[in-house]
């Protein structure tokens, strides 16, 4: 039986490191397993804010990879100010009242001049090649994954065109994310936002979306159905890992200005001031991008002594730090925009054999998988004395030698269950 031939239109692909590439990644790994043959869709000559050689080792020496130019004004806006037009490419909006005239100007001319994103010159050119190419070789379904959205704007010209089969996958919301309202909209532009991303929800055949929240938010928009498919983790082999010696919390990822959790930072360091044991064995491991404002908040609480601050690191060495740490930490921004988020790396946590304390907003999806799992602890912005205590007790379980969790029902977010769901709807 032959299989299934399937395009796939992504922005993010080795080279490509962060998050944004590991969720096509890892499909496109399992999709022939199930009879389907991947067939990939990227840029020649992308614009990538971080990149990680070593993903490369996922990606099939037999994958047909298609690549064409594109033209990304980030480059022509780093003429002006590279620092600024890396951090804005990286999705890192600074707070507006430490906005420079050039960050403000940016941001205006992203959010009104390039709709939905700074990527809609790929589509024209992209539809173009891709309706010879699906002709030629008799390829009837695409799936489009976004952000950036206006890789759903190629999905759609070439469903109104060709008739096929198209499965808009969102990994993140489009106008209800929380930087979009950063984007100094007017209310022209914020009204095409609107309309495009209506039309994709209604003209798309099959949406996929990776949290609850993000498919109840579109259910208000759209009858076409909604599929919940969650990032997950991959089978990772990086060697032997030893657990830190010291009582080592640490976040993987970027922390943005409003990733911020005051009251985390309040509770360590009155155990550092109240308990001069907890003092001399704790450890906080920062691995990624931290930005100056969580940086001062901390160093505002008397921690800058107690961290690690270890930059960015390719996804091997970010998935040793993870089992080798002794808590992890999931932070993310207490707003009602971000209770959809379930970042990728919740996955890598929970099969890393480390307990998870993680901060958040009330309703958010993180919370559930972390209870349904047995994973970790979730707390809100306002939980000093239950955070305070819970860290104490991991410590006392930690200077027991015992600390570690006891998870359960985990596999059904492995990379190839996630990838089997998503070659039914194939």
């Amino acid at each position: 039986m032959d299989k299934k031939k399937v395009l796939i239109v992504t922005y993010y692909w080795p080279p490509a490191g962060g998050p944004g590439v590991q969720r096509w990644l890892k499909f496109v790994k399992y999709l022939p397993e199930f009879n389907i043959e991947p067939i990939v869709y990227v840029p020649d000559n992308p614009n990538y804010p971080i990149e990680d050689e070593s993903l490369q080792l996922d990606v099939s020496d037999k994958l047909t990879i298609l690549k064409q130019p594109i033209k990304e004004p980030y480059k022509l806006a780093g003429l002006f100010s590279k620092k600024t037009s890396l951090t804005i490419s990286k999705g890192i909006i600074p707070e507006v009242k430490r906005q420079s005239i050039i960050e403000k100007l940016m941001l205006f001319v992203r959010g009104n001049f390039f709709i939905p994103d700074a990527r809609n010159a790929w589509v024209k050119p992209s539809v173009r090649f891709l309706l010879k190419y699906l002709e030629e070789h008799n390829i009837k379904t695409v799936i489009t994954t976004g952000p950036p959205h206006s890789l759903h704007l190629i999905g759609l010209q070439l469903k109104e065109q060709l008739g096929l089969q198209w499965i808009a996958d969102f990994r993140d919301p489009w106008t209800s994310i929380g930087y979009h309202k950063q984007l100094k909209l007017m209310k022209r532009a914020e009204r095409r936002h609107k309309k495009l991303e209506f039309k994709v929800l209604n003209t798309a055949d099959q949406v996929v979306v990776t949290s609850f929240v993000t498919k109840k938010e579109f259910k208000a928009l759209t009858s076409q159905p909604i599929e919940v498919i969650t990032n997950g983790y991959d089978v990772e082999v990086v060697g032997e890992t030893v657990l830190d010696v010291k009582f080592t919390l640490a976040h993987i990822g970027s922390l943005l200005s409003k990733r911020n959790p005051e009251v985390l930072w309040r509770v360590l360091s009155d155990l550092v001031d109240e308990n001069e044991q907890f003092a001399g064995d704790f450890r906080l491991n920062l691995v990624g991008y931290v930005s100056d404002d969580v940086l001062k908040e901390i160093n505002k609480y008397g921690l800058i002594g107690y961290i690690n601050e270890v930059g960015y690191v390719s996804h091997n060495e970010s998935i040793k730090y993870q089992r080798q740490s002794q808590i992890l930490l999931l932070i993310e921004i207490d707003s009602e925009d971000t209770k959809c988020i379930i970042p990728g790396k919740l996955f890598e946590y929970m099969v890393s054999n480390r307990p998870i304390i993680a901060l958040g907003p009330k309703g958010s999806d993180v919370e559930s998988i972390l209870k349904e799992t047995n994973t970790g602890t979730y707390f809100y912005y306002d939980a000093y004395s239950i955070l305070k205590t819970a860290i104490l007790d991991h410590y006392e379980a930690y200077r027991e030698g015992n600390l570690q969790p006891y998870p359960i029902g985990l596999q059904k977010y492995s990379r190839k269950a996630l990838t089997e769901s998503l070659s039914k709807l194939l």
